[in-house]
């Protein structure tokens, strides 16, 4: 049993990078607290994960050897025994390269020992208490350092730099380097500019963003490799376009960050986005439109004609643009969703089919053909309960393959009932809202979400014109974060007058764009077109 076996020695992870959360056990079995691998002595045993570097007690003896050419490596004796670096030989071959580490203090206090026949190595002594490989050597700081990610990269690269300027090297590899780097951060700030040159491969990238990351903005550089690392240009004879490389190193910036002063003239370029009026002339004065980009939510209770609205809204997109438009309505057939669209063009309810038999074929199809006949109008066909990552593919779809510019979802509260993925609904509604908003981010689609509201406390509800504030979205408050726009839809659906009972009134909650919000318009039913038309305020001799 592992249990029984004493502790003997904290020691680096290869596993995991940590730098001391591996335990040697006196029978040889190794175990990192920290990921959790569990890896036999024997080699041949189940929990065997990977070839684990050899490691060994702080020796009463450090290794030791003698000073001179890594021949195979194009390193020369000076730049060893600046490094303190011995080479061990059996007669005229080198067996092993012995990297001498040092405390703060310049004590010798360990040793890394590199095979050179199956490179493998181990340590001896406490390597983890001590600095930087090479910190020892270049301790007063200066204009600039370089940070390689192993021993050999180091003395290679400050062979090509003509020894002119410092570089170290991390102790543990590349998954280890931020921790490393955080250990000798007040050595490596005397430093005006630090230069990261690690490997040329993912970790290695991974490694430099993650160390650039400990510094103020500007002091890291990194520098772009075409080949495998440091030791490669020197093996190859190809100092001079290392040295061009580390010139060229790029000023670390995390990603999404940019110059202002690099857009130049497409400042003023207003193609970037494009903008569609709404229908009625009282939106427009609050809001300017609707723009690509956008997330744009209409929130409100059941019969508030959220649904009269939408039609309207697609075909002014279609009248007023060249744009072709998506519509994923969740709780209509395509074929209704035709003859919603329809109905506005004709002026008439078309989606009702008594109505919509009154009209002769001919007349339908003429209808049809101004509205959807121009191929700019695309549906999601779907039949049953639906994923929500199904609904952001096709979101997708739409936009990158089919060129959509808008795109309606109607509703976001369908999409969350039954969902239990995340939780509950409020959790749900935060994953979905926020994958919704990076969509349009990366799309640069105009989305327009209809989502309900939750019932008001006391005893007017929303069907009795209740008025609408953000508090009121149903599920989560990410729906008001992560929006552009919320406008909000009224109606006293109980009102015996039959103009305030058909009237909406149009409130914006939330409006980025410029602030604006309160009532933006009224708009008035008509049962006998199924439009919706904006009048002058119904309620004035109500209000005080």
């Amino acid at each position: 049993m592992y249990e029984e076996n004493t502790f003997e020695a904290h020691l680096p992870c290869p596993s995991c990078g940590s730098s001391d959360a591996n335990a040697l056990y006196s029978d040889g079995h190794l175990f990192c607290h920290k990921c959790k691998t569990r890896i036999r002595s024997s080699q041949n045993g189940e929990d065997m994960l990977l070839d684990l570097p050899q490691s060994t007690l702080p020796p009463k003896k450090f290794s030791t050897g003698s000073f001179g050419d890594i021949s195979d490596r194009k390193i020369s004796k000076e730049t060893c025994r600046k490094y303190n670096t011995y080479l061990k030989k059996n007669g005229t071959t080198i067996t092993h390269h012995i990297y001498q580490y040092f405390d703060k203090d310049g004590h010798h206090i360990a040793n890394k020992v590199r095979s050179t026949e199956d490179k493998k190595f181990w340590t001896e002594g406490p390597i983890n208490s001590g600095v930087l490989f090479g910190q020892n050597i270049f301790n007063q700081g200066g204009k600039f350092v370089t940070i390689c990610e192993g021993e050999l990269d180091a003395m290679s690269a400050y062979e090509m730099l003509g020894s002119k300027w410092p570089v170290i090297s991390i102790k543990n590899g590349a998954a280890a380097a931020s921790e490393n780097c955080k250990k000798s951060l007040d050595y490596l700030n005397r430093f005006d500019s630090i230069v990261l040159c690690f490997d040329n491969d993912q970790q290695g990238k991974e490694a430099e963003k993650k160390v650039a990351q400990l510094f103020e903005p500007n002091k890291c550089k990194i520098v772009s490799l075409n080949m495998k690392d440091a030791n490669e240009y020197l093996k190859t004879g190809q100092r001079s376009k290392f040295v061009e490389a580390w010139w060229n190193a790029r000023t670390y910036t995390p990603a999404g960050i940019i110059n202002l002063d690099d857009i130049g003239a497409e400042l003023y370029d207003e193609n970037y986005c494009e903008t569609c009026t709404y229908p009625w002339s009282k939106m427009n004065e609050k809001t300017y439109g609707m723009r690509t980009g956008e997330l744009i939510t209409f929130c409100s209770g059941a019969g508030m004609g959220k649904s009269s609205i939408t039609r309207e809204l697609m075909h002014h997109i279609m009248g007023n643009t060249e744009d072709n438009i998506g519509v994923l309505a969740l709780e209509e057939s395509t074929r209704n969703t035709i003859f919603n669209i329809m109905s506005v063009e004709a002026n008439a309810r078309l989606y009702i089919r008594e109505i919509r038999e009154q009209f002769s074929r001919e007349e339908l199809e003429e209808w049809r053909k101004k509205t959807i006949g121009g191929k700019k109008f695309f549906a999601f066909d779907h039949f049953g309960s639906i994923e929500n990552h199904e609904i952001l593919d096709r979101v997708r779809y739409m936009a990158k393959a089919l060129d959509c510019k808008w795109i309606f979802l109607d509703h976001l509260s369908i999409l969350v009932s039954g969902q239990e993925d995340y939780g509950d609904e409020r959790k749900t509604i935060d994953v979905l809202m926020t994958k919704l908003r990076s969509l349009v981010e990366e799309t640069g689609v105009g989305l327009l979400l209809v989502s309900h509201l939750r019932r008001p406390s006391g005893d007017r509800g929303h069907e009795e014109g209740k008025e609408v504030s953000l508090s009121h979205l149903r599920g989560s408050a990410s729906i008001a974060h992560l929006s552009d726009s919320v406008i909000a839809l009224e109606r006293n659906q109980q009102a015996d007058d039959e103009i305030e009972a058909n009237t909406t009134t149009i409130r914006i909650l939330k409006n980025r764009y410029t602030g604006d919000t309160g009532v933006a318009c009224y708009l008035h039913y008509d049962k006998e077109t199924g439009r919706m038309t904006q009048i002058d305020n119904p309620f004035m001799e109500n209000e005080e």
